[in-house]
């Protein structure tokens, strides 16, 4: 979840990320270390409210002049352009900015008083509210921005004086009002801070990502005749002019480039595919995959860190693991590159033009040359040469009338049992 806030930072530019983590969150602090390295971690110890928390990253910010906004954890679907209008407001003169909602039920959410001009004029929680306060629908997101300078100076203003103990990040909008500085919200649509806490959250969230993403394709010119069907990954590049068909699932690290296909219930991970390739139906496709320009893997194909040539084609049941197909070779199917024996994973190597014929095992580390032809059915474990023929399987026996006899003897036997 935090790194959905990570890649908002780094997405609008932000010199300095620091995440702040509890004491006991050590999970958190050493997934933030491998990331961002552990000057980026702050630690708030104890949890003393929202206002401390950002107390806790005053050290790792010293120095810092600029910008400073306040993000959450548990609220991944922030646009980056609602953060940048905040700065905006930084920009042209207001003393703190902050992210408001209009809440089909505000509910519990604190609510932003504004003035006719616009200007924020308070925060206030709904337990504290009037009730004309109380009829307000524009909401506090928790998000905020400030310069540096002024957040920590009004921060260092802020008391614990209430019913929790607690220091308020809130409190920031009425110290600056008495000072009379301007404050200014920005608002956005209630998906957009949407907070995670708990699985059906999470759900909910997941939702309104797949949706907003799968618009945002449908506009850049991908084509998706079910796209309520199609799940996306954070990650997932797919270029203009490509066609997903229904039920399509993309892990991370996908890009598919314009004039690719990609057929009806087809799972990729880790995957490029380039234009005029033709992928699935029912094809799978793991991490290392690379798909050249018009390749074709057909229906319950698996194909795992394998770099499939311009024009290659492996059109059914067939496992591609750990290789390299060369243009315009052609997988039979149930080919099967055994690349795994039970320790050390192999490379098979397929030359341009090679013909492998159905039902083949190829016995990894092993390479067919180009324009060599695999007969069906064969198991190879030695290279290939260029143009040859390989056939590697038992000579075919023929026993006549054997058939007849088996089963007379066969039904007899059957016959005894069920008398006796």
């Amino acid at each position: 979840m935090v790194d959905w806030s990570i890649d908002l930072a780094k997405r609008i530019g932000c010199e300095r990320i620091i995440v702040v983590a509890s004491a006991d969150g050590q999970g958190v602090q050493d997934h933030v270390e491998m990331a961002l390295g552990p000057e980026a971690v702050a630690i708030q110890d104890p949890p003393l409210g929202t206002g401390h928390a950002v107390l806790a990253a005053k050290q790792a910010l010293d120095g810092f002049e600029g910008d400073v906004v306040v993000l959450y954890g548990d609220t991944p679907l922030i646009p980056a352009i609602a953060v940048e209008r905040l700065f905006e407001e930084l920009e042209a003169g207001a003393k703190v900015g902050v992210l408001g909602f209009e809440a089909a039920m505000p509910g519990a959410y604190g609510r932003l008083v504004t003035n006719t001009k616009g200007d924020l004029e308070a925060i206030v929680e709904a337990k504290e509210a009037s009730p004309e306060q109380l009829s307000i629908k524009l909401c506090n997101s928790g998000v905020m921005a400030a310069r540096a300078k002024t957040m920590f100076d009004l921060l260092g203003q802020v008391t614990n004086d209430n019913a929790k103990g607690e220091y308020y990040l809130t409190d920031i909008v009425r110290l600056a009002r008495q000072s009379d500085g301007l404050c200014r919200a920005v608002k956005c649509s209630e998906e957009d801070v949407l907070g995670v806490n708990s699985r059906v959250e999470l759900a909910e969230a997941e939702i309104a990502f797949q949706i907003r993403r799968r618009a945002e394709l449908l506009v850049s010119g991908v084509t998706m005749a079910a796209p309520e069907t199609v799940f996306l990954s954070y990650d997932t590049i797919i270029e203009r002019d490509v066609e997903i068909e229904p039920n399509v699932v993309f892990g991370p690290g996908v890009h598919v480039r314009s004039g690719a296909t990609i057929r009806a219930f087809s799972h990729l991970e880790g995957a490029q595919v380039s234009g005029g390739a033709i992928v699935g139906p029912y094809a799978r496709l793991r991490p290392g995959t690379r798909l050249e320009a018009n390749v074709k893997i057909g229906n319950f194909v698996e194909v795992k860190n394998t770099r499939m040539a311009k024009g290659a084609k492996a059109n059914h049941l067939a496992y591609l693991g750990d290789g390299e197909v060369g243009e315009d070779a052609n997988i039979g199917a149930g080919t099967i590159f055994c690349n795994y024996d039970g320790f050390l994973k192999y490379r098979t190597k397929v030359g341009k033009q090679a013909f492998i014929g159905s039902n083949s095992a190829l016995v990894a580390p092993v390479t067919i040359g180009e324009g060599a032809m695999i007969g069906s059915g064969s198991v190879i474990t030695k290279d290939i040469e260029p143009n040859a023929l390989a056939v590697a399987r038992g000579r075919l026996v023929q026993k006549s009338n054997w058939a007849t006899g088996f089963r007379d003897k066969m039904a007899a036997i059957k016959a005894a049992k069920k008398k006796g």
